[in-house]
């Protein structure tokens, strides 16, 4: 095998083509992938040429359940078991097609079969590249893609691939605190605590590294920046007059650290001879990054954690209904647009600060008023068995917080029922925040699940039992208002009679 060829793990399986082959042409080949990543339920991809994706095709294609356009970035929702194994065949159809579309064909012994089902791929010179990306940048920046929401994006980027270990964490955390609450099993919960804290003690690690890949630095360079923040040694630091604390500023911190780094790198590699940059471009920016974080970003970012909190806090406090409702009834529209993945930073800085986010279970009742406005349509249309069979396969899902298969598949089509499904998550929301206000907080200590997956997760000021059942309620609350709304203004008068107009029961 040629040296630096991609391995045999690289091709996809033998056999039919899976989700990835029907997904590849419709998405204009891999020659037309920049990048291929994903989060809990949606396939993320960037495109070079926009116009030779295939949408109407892309959105027929059975199993998927959505497709959220950003200019050139794509979200292609799959469901939570599918896209963990779509994301990485499709990323391996990508990598061998640049391999072949860059060195010629490799082994025809070891590789044939693989190169035949890329063999389709029309080659893509680098200055064809070159001016497609400037075309495409010029549409993007004239179409739709403001600088809010482009930074919105990347700091998704940076967070989303975290979120498998958070869950992970915050379950093992939960059951930690079961076993010490209930004084079961003296010797293991210890152990258990260990395994899930090790983790968020060097999460902002991880934050620097993604942030630097994102930001165009070095992943390790932008870790090592961020790494300062969690040394024990920085308790020896003085900064505005204060001894610094390891951990100080979280994952804001951490943000700015590799931020930095990366700009700082950037710069060095412009300016540095080769024949140095080695050697030098690293010191800089490791020397450079770390000072400024400690005499000043740490300190900074520390206190915009603390006011996140109080915040929160003050927020939940004098107005926590009012907040709740809000809140409740705007997530879903955010869920649509792909933007509810910007809130991860604030979920992380409130357990960082407080142990749980008291954010996510209100916003969670946003798939509360979804499950109820679904179970509204389904009761209004006796006779439409193709959106019945819909909402039955979507259902368990939406109990579970994964609200898209709902949304697309169902509420968003119908039009007035994704908006009534906003105004039960408004009710839920609304309920959760109104208790908080009583003193009676739910916080979950992880970021990701909603729905009846959040229940392993929950934590908040008073008894697990107690913080459970209000959360439960809060979902009752949510689903009712959802259905009653939905059932009520739902559907118009002209829509029952267009849906319902003929016996659509069989199949």
């Amino acid at each position: 095998m040629a040296l630096g060829a991609p391995d045999a793990s690289c091709a996809p399986d033998d056999g039919p083509p899976g989700m990835a082959g029907l997904l590849l042409p419709l998405l204009g080949g891999a020659g037309n992938l920049t990048s291929v990543t994903n989060c809990m339920t949606r396939l993320r991809v960037t495109v070079l040429d926009p116009p030779a994706v295939r949408r109407d095709e892309l959105r027929a294609l059975p199993g998927v359940l959505g497709v959220v356009e950003d200019g050139a970035a794509l979200q292609i929702v799959l469901g939570p078991g599918a896209v963990a194994k779509v994301a990485p065949e499709l990323a391996r159809y990508v990598e061998l097609a640049r391999y072949v579309e860059t060195v010629g064909p490799v082994d025809p012994v070891e590789r044939v079969e693989s190169v035949e089902r890329v063999e389709s791929v029309e080659p893509v010179t680098a200055a064809a590249l070159a001016d497609r990306g400037a075309a495409l940048r010029a549409e993007r920046k004239a179409r739709n893609a403001t600088p809010a929401k482009e930074l919105l994006r990347r700091i998704a980027q940076i967070f989303v691939p975290l979120i498998p270990a958070l869950i992970g964490c915050g379950i093992v955390a939960g059951l930690a605190g079961l076993l010490a609450n209930l004084h079961w099993l003296p010797a293991l919960a210890p152990a258990l605590t260990a395994c899930a804290s090790g983790f968020m003690s060097l999460i902002a690690v991880f934050v620097g590294y993604n942030t630097a890949k994102e930001f165009g630095g070095t992943p390790v360079l932008g870790a090592a920046a961020a790494a300062v923040t969690v040394f024990p040694g920085v308790e020896r630091v003085t900064a505005f007059g204060e001894r610094l604390a390891p951990g100080q500023g979280g994952v804001l911190g951490a943000l700015a650290a590799a931020l930095l780094a990366a700009r700082v790198e950037r710069w060095c590699r412009r300016r540095v001879p080769e024949a140095l940059d080695v050697l030098v471009t690293p010191a800089v920016t490791v020397l450079v990054a770390g000072l400024v974080t400690l005499y000043g970003l740490m300190y900074a970012a520390g206190e915009v954690a603390t006011a996140i909190g109080r915040l929160a806090d003050r927020l939940l406090a004098n107005g926590g209904a009012a907040a709740g409702f809000v809140l409740g009834g705007l997530f879903l529209p955010l869920v649509m647009l792909g933007l509810h993945q910007a809130l991860i930073p604030i979920h992380a800085t409130l357990i960082q600060e407080q142990g749980y986010t008291v954010l996510l279970p209100i916003l969670a009742m946003a798939g509360a008023g979804q499950v109820g406005a679904a179970l509204a349509v389904y009761a209004r249309l006796p006779r439409n068995g193709p959106v019945r069979r819909t909402i039955r396969s979507a259902l368990p899902a939406g109990l579970l917080g994964i609200g898209e298969p709902l949304i697309y598949g169902v509420s968003l089509p119908l039009g007035r029922p994704f908006v009534t499904a906003c105004v039960g998550g408004a009710f839920g929301g609304g309920f959760v925040g109104l208790l908080a206000q009583l003193g009676d907080k739910v916080g979950s200590t992880a970021i990701g699940p909603s729905g009846w997956a959040l229940f392993p997760l929950l934590k908040g000021s008073r008894g697990l039992g107690t913080t459970a059942a209000v959360y439960g309620a809060g979902l009752l609350v949510g689903y009712a208002a959802g259905f009653v709304v939905t059932y009520a203004f739902g559907l118009s008068r002209r829509s029952l009679e267009e849906l319902n107009a003929e016996d659509r029961t069989t199949g």
